[in-house]
C-alpha cells in the first residue's frame, strides 16, 4: 500500500464502515497529524470508541494491526505537512526538560530506520553504475543541497570527472546537464518535501538514457520512478530543521565503497594531495611547546 492510500482507503471505504468507524475515519482525516501520535487506547478515548475498534479499524483498512496503521500515517506526516504544522508536532513531542536529548534520541531512530531500508545490493550496483561512468552529475537542492555538496566533494577525490550542479534556477539547472550521455550517471538527492526542480531534472537525465541514482526516502518518492536505483534513507522531519543523519550515513557508505573499489587509485592521489597541502600550508599543524609542555597552534 503507498504511503497516500490511507486517505484514499478510508475515502473509499467511509460508506461501508460502522459508526463508530466512522468516528475514527473523521478524527485522522481530520487530524492525522495528532492521530499518529495516539497509542490505540488514546485514539479511542479520544473518539469515543474502545480500543478493540480501534485495531480492528486498522484491520479493515488492510494494515497488519494498528502499528502498522501509524506507519501508513506517519509517511503523510513527513510528506504533506507545511513547516508550521511540523514545528506544532515537533513541540508536542519533545521532552521540554531535555530538548536535546529529545532531538537526538530522533536522530539514532533515524539511523536505525535507514539500517532498516538499507539494500546492499542496490548500494552495490548503485557504486558500479558511478565508477563505470564517464561523468558523474550531483544534484541537490534546498535542504538536501548540503548532502549533495558533501557527495560531491568527495567523489571528486575518487573520480575523474564529477559534476556538481549548483543552481538557483530551473533553466541552470538544464543548462548545466545540456551534455549528459548515455555514458553518464546522474545521482538525485531528494526528501519530503521534494523538490520540482530536482524531479525534473532526474526526468531530462533519465530521457538522455543516462544511468540515474535516486538518494531519497521510499519508492514511492517522485525521484524514484526515473531512477535505476534508489537508496533509501529515513529522515523524521517534524521539525522546521531537517534531520539528515540518515542520509548522510547512507552517503558515508556509498563513499567508503567506491574508496574500497578504487583503493590504489584513492592511495596515490591522497599521497599526492598530502605533499600538496604541506607544501602550502594547507592545515594548520599541532606541536608541543617543551618548554611549558602545553600543546599549541603552530
Amino acid at each position: 500500500m503507498k504511503q497516500d492510500d490511507v486517505l484514499i482507503r478510508i475515502r473509499t471505504m467511509y460508506p461501508t464502515f460502522s459508526k463508530g468507524q466512522k468516528l475514527l475515519a473523521d478524527y485522522i482525516t481530520d487530524h492525522y497529524d495528532k492521530a499518529v501520535y495516539l497509542t490505540a487506547a488514546k485514539l479511542g478515548s479520544v473518539v469515543g470508541v474502545s480500543e478493540s475498534t480501534v485495531v480492528r479499524f486498522a484491520s479493515e483498512l488492510g494494515y497488519d494491526g494498528y502499528p502498522g496503521l501509524q506507519r501508513a500515517i506517519s509517511e503523510i506526516i513527513r510528506t504533506r505537512l507545511t513547516t508550521l504544522q511540523k514545528m506544532e508536532v515537533s513541540r508536542s513531542r519533545m521532552d521540554e526538560n531535555h530538548p536535546m536529548i529529545s532531538i537526538m534520541n530522533d536522530d539514532i531512530a533515524n539511523i536505525k530506520e535507514t539500517m532498516s531500508l538499507l539494500d546492499e545490493d542496490t548500494l552495490k550496483k548503485s557504486a558500479d553504475m558511478i565508477l563505470k561512468a564517464k561523468t558523474v552529475y550531483v544534484l541537490g537542492v534546498r535542504s538536501s543541497a548540503p548532502l549533495a555538496f558533501f557527495l560531491g566533494y568527495y567523489l571528486n577525490f575518487l573520480l575523474d570527472d564529477v559534476h556538481q550542479i549548483s543552481t538557483n534556477t530551473f533553466s541552470e539547472t538544464f543548462e548545466q546537464m545540456m551534455k549528459v550521455s548515455p555514458q553518464d550517471c546522474v545521482i538525485g538527492i531528494s526528501f519530503p518535501r521534494y523538490s520540482k526542480r530536482t524531479v525534473k531534472a532526474m526526468e531530462f537525465a533519465k530521457n538522455r538514457q543516462a544511468s540515474v541514482i535516486a538518494v531519497t526516502d521510499s519508492d514511492q518518492s517522485p525521484i524514484a520512478a526515473c531512477a535505476d536505483c534508489v537508496l533509501k534513507a529515513y529522515t523524521d522531519m517534524a521539525s522546521m530543521v531537517d534531520s539528515l543523519v540518515g542520509p548522510m550515513s547512507l552517503l558515508n557508505a556509498l563513499l567508503v565503497l567506491l574508496s574500497e573499489k578504487r583503493t590504489e587509485v584513492v592511495e596515490q592521489r591522497f599521497d599526492l594531495l598530502e605533499e600538496i597541502w604541506k607544501d602550502y600550508d594547507v592545515y594548520e599543524t599541532m606541536t608541543e611547546d617543551q618548554d611549558s609542555n602545553k600543546v599549541v597552534l603552530s
